[in-house]
């Protein structure tokens, strides 16, 4: 089975690209590598292939601070819009179970590099509310 990533993170990767075309990329991802692989990760393909999470650089301008400003946004976002699971960036995490708000991630990577975001499975690859990705306030 060959893995694909799913339609609300192909859709909030596009609003990124769209809204920063210059971006840093290297950090960006979807698939898990060999490490994924050897856990629970929602880089690893689910038994339909779709590939839950993706990893946004963090270095979308050369103005600092947009990744925190993104990463919280899409924070925001998640109160209402139930398809996304979780957000880690900066050594911090957001979701459901925190009620939202960033607690401290203790994680092995703190994703200083990138922003990382998982969704839930078969979610739709409708536009995202953010406002740095053209969204309303």
């Amino acid at each position: 089975m060959k893995a694909w990533l799913s339609k609300a993170a192909v859709q909030l990767r596009e609003q990124t690209d769209d809204c920063f075309p210059d971006r840093k990329r290297a950090s960006d991802g979807w698939i898990g590598d060999a490490r994924h692989s050897a856990r629970v990760s929602q880089h690893n393909p689910n038994e339909q292939g779709e590939v839950c999470a993706i990893d946004i650089d963090a270095r979308l301008s050369d103005q600092d601070g947009v990744s925190f400003d993104l990463a919280d946004q899409i924070r925001q976002a998640a109160k209402t819009d139930k398809r996304i699971l979780y957000v880690i960036h900066a050594g911090k995490i957001a979701s459901a179970k925190s009620f939202w708000k960033f607690i401290k991630y203790r994680g092995i990577n703190p994703h200083h590099k990138h922003i990382h975001i998982s969704f839930k499975e078969n979610q739709p690859g409708d536009f995202f509310n953010i406002p740095l990705l053209g969204g309303k306030a």
